[in-house]
């Protein structure tokens, strides 16, 4: 739900009675993970997506119903072979959605999400606890959780069921995931049990471009499209011009490594070195591979990158630490323009990011949609990883 966060704060602030179908498990192939959201307000208007068309016009019909009704349900929608026309996921797989009706005189049911809806859309970091699985009276019922700890909302019968879903939502808040959690209907691993998914809402995640380029500039434009909050940084002040990258959330003029030694970084922050000078480059990546980051990139030819990990290799980088090193950057698709080149980084980065191989999907047989769970596992090693060094 929160995906749509900036429409429904919208819905919030008219009054506007909806429903929000959401997304919160996922079997097989199927083309959204959970938190994926479509919403259709009392006049009609849908907006957001759940399968990517499968089953858009059955959940359509669902909300329209909660509307009516205002009653939360449980849907699941898969692929039928004994009925061909029936609604569901051509890909194969199968989806469950949760459909909650947010009317404005339902204020014990509404105020809580709208709180999460109203975060997102300002940019907040939150944690939107429900229970999409167990006592029909518990259905639907939210807990949002601050980064600070402070609670809003909750499932009244059980207080120690509200105190471990808020521990549990922090940790996800802290790694900016969405996912669902099976407990216990008192709080612990016993006793009946519930299934809540827990939605994060977290700011855009960083991109920083270090060498204001021709070949920057496109990139800015491929990470904003991505949902990067974009950084374009360059000591050369001549070249580091608002004008020449009006896209940019934030340009700065400054030794790179040095910005890089004062700003903040996450497990998300990706790092896109395009100056491919040795007095920007070894400094610069020497500190960036010890960050804990999701992606490291450097610009240049091949004989570039052997010369510079040689100059890495003088400065104290480790072999661990250059095995990081995306270098030549980007996937070969036999990119020219500067905004073919911006692509091929953006590609590599989705990839990297969501454990692609890079290879075509036309004759391979590599899944399509790659499993969260396992990748949030591989970055919780990674970043305990880096923990330990």
């Amino acid at each position: 739900m929160l995906d749509i966060a900036d429409e429904l704060n919208r819905w919030v602030d008219r009054g506007l009675d909806f429903a929000v179908a959401t997304v919160v498990a996922v079997s097989g192939s199927a083309p959204r993970q959970p938190g994926a959201a479509l919403a259709v307000d009392s006049e009609g208007t849908a907006i957001g997506s759940v399968s990517g068309g499968c089953v858009e016009g059955a959940v359509y019909e669902l909300c329209r119903e909660a509307l009516e009704d205002g009653r939360t349900r449980l849907e699941r929608f898969g692929y039928s072979d004994a009925e061909a026309f029936a609604v569901g996921l051509t890909c194969g797989g199968v989806i469950d959605i949760l459909v909650t009706p947010l009317r404005s005189g339902d204020r014990a049911e509404r105020d809580v999400p709208a709180a999460a809806l109203t975060a997102a859309a300002a940019g907040e970091a939150a944690a939107l606890a429900r229970i999409v699985s167990g006592p029909a009276e518990l259905l639907g019922q939210a807990l949002l959780v601050r980064p600070d700890g402070r609670r809003q909302g909750g499932f009244g019968a059980h207080p120690e069921l509200d105190r471990t879903v808020a521990g549990e939502a922090l940790a996800h808040l802290d790694a900016g995931r969405t996912a669902t959690l099976e407990i216990g209907e008192e709080g612990s691993r016993c006793g009946a049990p519930l299934t809540l998914l827990i939605e994060s809402s977290v700011p855009a995640p960083r991109m920083i471009v270090f060498g204001a380029i021709d070949f920057a500039s496109a990139l800015v434009r491929m990470g904003k499209f991505l949902g990067y909050h974009v950084t374009v940084c360059d000591a050369r002040p001549v070249f580091t011009t608002a004008a020449r990258f009006p896209d940019a959330d934030e340009i700065v003029v400054e030794w790179p490594h040095h910005y890089l030694e004062r700003t903040n970084v996450d497990a998300r922050t990706v790092l896109c070195v395009l100056t491919h000078d040795p007095r920007f480059d070894v400094p610069l990546l020497h500190l960036a591979l010890r960050l804990p980051v999701a992606y490291v990139g450097a610009m240049g030819s091949r004989r570039t990158h052997l010369d510079r990990n040689e100059r890495l290799r003088t400065a104290g980088s480790t072999e661990t630490e250059l095995a990081r090193l995306r270098s030549p950057i980007g996937l070969d698709l036999g990119a020219r323009t500067p905004e073919e080149v911006a692509l091929s980084i953006a590609a590599e980065i989705v990839a990297d990011g969501r454990g692609g191989s890079g290879v075509s999907l036309a004759g391979s047989h590599t899944p399509i949609h790659h499993d969260a769970e396992t990748l949030a596992q591989r970055r919780s090693r990674t970043a305990e990883w880096h923990a330990y060094c």
